[in-house]
């Protein structure tokens, strides 16, 4: 996914203010913390282009791990539901949030290593087939950047439809 995560952090983030509304979050901060877990598990390629030499596959390293999401968002709601001050939790929340979203995201063309570390087998519900150069070409051109286009599509509607309070 090219386009696609960072705005699908916003709709998770907004569709998900009002519930938390009464943490002390502002809005903000709490959309900013959804659209950051959105990109966060991609922060690993900077070790890919930098460090690794594009070597492995990016989503093998621990960044994209599922299980490290789910393990996120386990601890975060645990943490919201027992705390007395909720503002913190509420933000790790949404950004773990965004970082699942992410992993399933990745999972409609993209292999991702469902059950890393423990099993080395990457899982994808569609390959795209390496027609065209550049390699990127053949994603963009993939019928699942349509996809790409309606969660961008679907963000900016909600960004421009009612102004969140800020």
């Amino acid at each position: 996914m090219f386009i696609g995560h960072l705005p699908a952090g916003y709709i998770s983030a907004k569709l998900l203010l009002k519930r938390f509304a009464n943490t002390g979050v502002s809005a903000r901060l709490f959309i900013l913390a959804g659209v950051l877990g959105g990109i966060a598990p991609d922060f690993d390629m900077f070790y890919f282009y930098f460090v690794d030499n594009r070597q492995s596959h990016h989503h093998t390293y621990w960044p994209h791990y599922p299980l490290l999401w789910l393990g996120l968002l386990a601890v975060s709601y645990a943490w919201f539901k027992f705390a007395a001050n909720k503002s913190g939790a509420a933000l790790m929340l949404i950004f773990s949030i965004g970082g699942f979203i992410h992993m399933l995201l990745d999972s409609i063309v993209g292999d991702i290593w469902w059950f890393a570390p423990f099993i080395d087998k990457p899982y994808a519900m569609f390959t795209v087939e390496a027609v065209y150069k550049p390699w990127w070409l053949n994603f963009i051109l993939h019928w699942s950047f349509l996809l790409e286009i309606l969660v961008l599509a679907w963000a900016v509607y909600l960004w421009r439809s009612k102004p969140t309070k800020l």
